[in-house]
């Protein structure tokens, strides 16, 4: 004899389609299947919306904050002097990974009859690549041709297409701090030579900066030997506000700073709320398939009234007719939460093959290069995610078992044989 309890084996013989059976039973099996269909198509759905969710997050993060610094140090009145001083007391902190001096003005660009209004940022290409990753989105020319003395520029991608110019054209710069004359002030103007033009896939960079050697941006806006400040790159950028209030206490300067967070915390804010009603809204999807269990479950209890009564005849307590019908629901939410488990995850480790396939096909593209600049379906599974979809579905799945099986527990076996 088998040592299960025979709640569990009744509830699994209820659970399997009969071959011969009546049409009833066979209806009853048929909701079930769509039942499973049903749960494992919104945990897949969950799971693969938000891997697509943590990837664009992460896409994002990864743009903005590979051009942006994760700390940055200024002085009060726009000047930081003894900059080397303050570069290496910030340096000394353990969770600072790169630093780099910076100055940043606000310029006008003309090149013919076309004027852009950009930010100018002088920088040491060698020390830049410790706090930025413009190397790896230099699309034409070097980061390393903003040698000192040469007044080379580094253009975005939208600057340089609004300004029509290309790598080897000569730009005139012109410097908000104007000359005084005999004539009055006369605004100072600087030609410089193109030598890259960088493409960082965000809008705000691609179409507002430009990069120039820190020595000429010091000579084009007077500022001696000081820069405007410092940038800072940590190894974890999510302690960012913990390490600059800490290494705003070892530096000895007027200064202040500031931190991503700051800067970006409504954008990626933004995304988490995004990601987050996401996560409610396909809820509700997993949510109305489970509660189809509830239906299955009812007509599973009307079709076996006469097996409860004999069971509750032969000794067995409202409790174990009542752990029957749950055995039986669970056994369905479990079985369609597997499968959607398996197919999401799946699903969301091959979606970079999955949609250009899908793309090939149906002759549509997802995500225009013209429109967006994003033009590929990132994908970041994080298994908490999968953890947490998976005990939601599985709890809404016994939330969904409770009704039908205390409504067998409390049938009657006297009314329900009357008319066996």
């Amino acid at each position: 004899m088998s040592s299960l309890p025979y709640e569990l084996l009744i509830g699994l013989r209820y659970t399997r389609a009969k071959k011969r059976g009546a049409r009833r039973n066979r209806f009853v099996s048929f909701i079930s299947a769509i039942s499973m269909a049903g749960i494992a198509l919104g945990v897949a759905a969950l799971i693969v919306v938000l891997s697509v969710m943590n990837g664009f997050q992460k896409e994002l993060r990864e743009r903005i904050l590979g051009v942006a610094s994760h700390i940055q140090i200024e002085g009060m009145d726009g000047q930081l002097p003894d900059w080397p001083r303050v570069l290496e007391e910030a340096r000394r902190h353990p969770d600072v990974k790169g630093a780099a001096p910076f100055v940043q003005a606000q310029s006008m660009l003309t090149f013919g009859d076309e004027v852009r209004g950009v930010v100018i940022r002088g920088v040491l290409p060698d020390m830049e690549n410790q706090v930025a990753d413009f190397g790896s989105h230099i699309k034409s020319g070097a980061l390393a041709d903003l040698k000192p003395g040469e007044f080379g520029i580094v253009l975005g991608s939208e600057v340089a297409r609004a300004l029509r110019v290309f790598v080897g054209d000569k730009v005139t710069v012109i410097a908000p701090q104007g000359s005084v004359t005999p004539a009055g002030v006369v605004p100072r103007l600087k030609t410089f030579k193109v030598v890259g033009i960088f493409e960082v896939g965000m809008f705000e960079y691609d179409s507002g900066l430009a990069l120039i050697n820190l020595q000429d941006a010091q000579t084009l806006y007077r500022l001696g030997d000081n820069v405007s400040g410092v940038r800072l790159k940590l190894d974890d950028l999510f302690q960012a506000p913990r390490v600059a209030r800490e290494v705003a206490r070892m530096i000895r300067a007027d200064a202040y700073l500031t931190d991503w967070t700051r800067s970006h915390a409504n954008f990626f804010r933004a995304v988490q709320i995004e990601k987050n009603m996401m996560f409610i809204i396909l809820s509700l999807i997993v949510a109305v398939a489970a509660f189809n269990i509830v239906s299955t479950l009812v007509m599973a209890v009307t079709d076996k009234q006469a097996d409860i009564a004999i069971l509750r005849t032969l000794g067995a307590s409202p409790r174990s007719i009542m752990a029957i019908f749950m055995v039986q629901g669970v056994l369905i939410g479990a079985v369609g939460l597997a499968i959607g488990v398996a197919g999401g995850v799946a699903l969301a480790l091959n979606i970079d093959v999955v949609v250009p396939f899908i793309e090939r096909i149906t002759g549509v593209q997802f995500l225009s290069r013209e429109v967006y600049y994003i033009s590929q379906l990132p994908s970041d599974l994080q298994w908490g995610d999968v953890i947490t979809v998976t005990t939601v579905a599985f709890v809404l799945g016994i939330v969904a078992t409770l009704y039908p099986s205390y409504r067998a527990s409390r049938v009657n076996p006297a009314e329900a044989l009357r008319y066996e």
